[in-house]
């Protein structure tokens, strides 16, 4: 089906274009959510009867995109979630969340607006992008952690995603550790604590 895009629409056009889409696109999305008209003689006439009005709306639109663009671009919001200690989360962030976080610290958008292909499921710093505007597009990035002491770690770089970084283990001394006692003649590994050398 052949329609007139009345915004411009990321990888289909530009506004006034006549681009031909296929016909669940167009009926179920671009038609009902006024982005488009389908492309005839009187649809292309009204389109530039009302030219001036769009570019006008979309000018204003994608100017207060810019403004919230402005405020968000690289901010860090921290979310505080339950995990396992893999860093698992036992639940997961997904657009309603991000959608909430932002809501909470001022910033209204549309769920439509936050382009997260799958939800977060892991602690750590996961970059989320937003799409203000066909125009207008911004990156955040959401610290997930289990506390805001977790977060603030994860922030400075820390790796909070395994076991022992949580309980502060540091592998190497651990390898030390277990070297020595293996050559240790003393060493003691029977469980009554007799020494077996």
């Amino acid at each position: 089906m052949d329609v007139i895009l009345l915004e411009r629409i990321a990888k289909l056009g530009q506004m006034g274009e006549t681009v031909k889409v296929r016909d669940g696109y167009a009926r179920n999305f671009l038609l009902p959510q006024g982005k488009a008209l389908r492309a005839n003689a009187a649809n292309k006439a009204r389109f530039e009867a009302e030219r001036s009005v769009l570019e006008a709306r979309n000018n204003e639109r994608k100017a207060e995109a810019e403004q919230i663009a402005e405020k968000l671009d690289g901010k860090t919001f921290v979310v505080v979630r339950s995990a396992g200690e893999t860093g698992q989360l036992y639940g997961s962030v997904a657009a309603r969340d991000v959608i909430q976080v932002l809501a909470d610290n001022g910033f209204t958008i549309g769920r439509n607006q936050v382009d997260l292909n799958n939800p977060v499921k892991t602690i750590g710093l996961h970059t989320v992008p937003l799409a203000l505007h066909a125009e207008v597009n911004v990156t955040v990035t959401f610290n997930v952690a289990r506390s805001a002491d977790e977060a603030e770690r994860q922030a400075k770089g820390e790796d909070l995603s395994s076991a022992d970084a949580i309980y502060g283990i540091d592998e190497e001394a651990a390898a030390e550790a277990a070297e020595a006692a293996a050559n240790d003649p003393d060493y003691l590994d029977d469980e009554d604590g007799e020494d077996n050398a």
